[in-house]
């Protein structure tokens, strides 16, 4: 009962400290097709090596335009049946080992952090030589997972500023990250980079989302129809009763 009670007490706390993140939004891309495509080469070669997506198979890639050899040639390195689920090789004790609790499956995670925090997790690593790994997240402070894609972005720094108290409000900390040593990509490449991985995340969490929208638009537009036939209808049988 004590448990349940201070269960209760920290969900506001929680709530307040997921408030005070500002997170950037995800960008559209240009070819959500060709986006998705490249989201799922960037998977495979970051991500797949330590992150499992067990409720995703390798032939729904075909869903985006891939066909079967171009996914058995370029994205199929721990299986050779196309109908397997994408699972890491790594193996849950080793990945305790190193990095403290086994990396999560990443099949629905789009759907239970958003692609906006992803997004923002993605370009917030900073270097930190207090972590075992080297590196922080400003959106995750004290992750275990090493920054990956490093040699991308390049290296980031926190900065610190504090802000005076004004009108009344109390004096506050602004944190912001500064890149100190650049990566091979720009940092407008780096992040549509991270824009079509994050939309190929939330492709493999909700892969009839497309479809779902467009039956919707086609589903108002009937309702709406029927609507007007059922008003007439109304019209017409009650227009002699007073």
């Amino acid at each position: 009962m004590k448990k349940f009670v201070f269960l209760l007490l920290a969900i506001p706390l929680f709530a307040s400290a997921s408030e005070k993140l500002a997170l950037d939004r995800l960008p559209a891309a240009p070819d959500m097709q060709t986006s998705l495509q490249r989201g799922a080469r960037n998977f495979v070669n970051h991500c797949l090596n330590c992150h499992s997506a067990a409720y995703f198979r390798y032939n729904k890639l075909q869903d985006i335009g891939l066909s079967e050899k171009q996914i058995k040639d370029n994205l199929m390195f721990a299986t050779d049946k196309i109908g397997e689920t994408m699972k890491t090789s790594m193996d849950a004790k080793s990945a305790k080992e190193w990095f403290g609790a086994p990396p999560p499956d990443l099949s629905v995670i789009a759907r239970s952090r958003g692609s906006d925090w992803l997004y923002t997790y993605l370009r917030s690593f900073y270097r930190d030589d207090t972590r075992p790994s080297g590196w922080n997240n400003l959106a995750f402070p004290n992750v275990g997972m090493p920054h990956v894609m490093y040699d991308l972005q390049g290296e980031q720094a926190l900065e610190e500023h504090k802000m005076p108290a004004a009108h009344g409000g109390e004096a506050h900390v602004v944190k912001r990250l500064k890149l100190v040593k650049a990566g091979s990509m720009s940092p407008a490449d780096y992040d549509g980079y991270v824009r079509d991985t994050v939309n190929f995340l939330s492709y493999m969490a909700e892969p009839i989302k497309e479809t779902r929208f467009r039956i919707g638009i086609w589903v108002m537009f009937f309702l709406t129809l029927l609507f007007f036939i059922a008003l007439g209808l109304k019209n017409a049988f009650w227009k002699d009763v007073k």
